[in-house]
């Protein structure tokens, strides 16, 4: 009898997680919650995770004592992945309460300690007051209204040694060496440089309306110019592990020497 009725009991839970699941559908993540699949019908398949399968090798199997922050979390899924690596403390941030409200769910039924969610944005990461060994910086970048702004904040105020970054990325796959210091006019002409047309050469398309129904959806570099920004913030690519996933390490942001008046030139300062 107490079988039966304990049988009757887990049922009875698993119902009420399926209907608080559904309460905050939809799910962008399809996270397994004790059985229960929150997006089961992605149009991206089992989307994050069959994403992170093809890149998860890059990231360290062990992450005891390492702090991470998520930003742009969504419902937590790269999130929960860092906390089963073993990282003390996990912060996922969003600007969508329903995204918080979903991680806060999965949170509770996994039984994690040592993961919390808020809302911030990511041009006001300055508020957290520290740095995190880890930051994960994905699908957010293409969103942004001012995407080298949110990297600049980034690397200044929260990255401590690594970051993960993907982008949506359109155009040429190729990347080209250019100079360090460009000329208005090739030499010997009147001519202007070429190589702004080569396809390689870094650039960020701007989208003015919507892409893939989604009005957004600001902009698209290419992965010359994916590669071009992170560096141009203070990040140098170790690992591309995927065309558009950038595994990345702190780094001295040139032009630091000159202060506020390398983003923001005045009288007398390089220009």
């Amino acid at each position: 009898m107490r079988q039966v009725v304990s049988k009757v009991a887990e049922a009875a839970d698993a119902e009420t997680l399926r209907q608080r699941i559904e309460a905050l559908a939809p799910w962008f993540h399809n996270i397994d919650i004790d059985g229960i699949s929150t997006a089961p019908d992605h149009f991206l398949g089992d989307y994050p995770a069959g994403k992170f399968a093809r890149f998860a090798s890059v990231l360290p199997s062990d992450l005891s004592g390492k702090t991470v922050l998520d930003i742009g979390c969504n419902a937590g899924f790269y999130s929960f992945e860092m906390k089963r690596r073993g990282a003390s403390h996990v912060l996922g941030i969003d600007s969508d309460e329903r995204y918080l409200a979903q991680a806060r769910l999965a949170t509770e039924a996994f039984g994690f300690d040592g993961v919390e969610f808020g809302k911030l944005s990511v041009y006001d990461v300055a508020t957290l007051g520290q740095k995190f060994d880890l930051v994960i910086f994905m699908g957010v970048f293409y969103h942004l209204r001012h995407p080298l702004l949110a990297l600049d904040l980034i690397r200044e105020h929260v990255a401590g040694d690594m970051l993960l970054f993907q982008t949506m990325q359109q155009g040429s796959s190729d990347v080209m060496e250019v100079p360090a210091d460009h000329p208005f006019f090739m030499p010997g002409t009147a001519e202007p440089p070429a190589y702004f047309d080569d396809p390689a050469y870094p650039k960020m398309h701007f989208i003015e309306r919507e892409f893939a129904h989604d009005w957004t959806n600001w902009w698209a570099p290419n992965a010359a110019c994916s590669q071009a920004m992170l560096r141009a913030a203070g990040f140098t690519v170790e690992r591309t592990p995927e065309p558009d996933v950038y595994l990345c390490r702190t780094a001295p942001v040139p032009y630091a020497q000159h202060g506020p008046a390398a983003a923001y030139p005045t009288k007398g300062a390089p220009r």
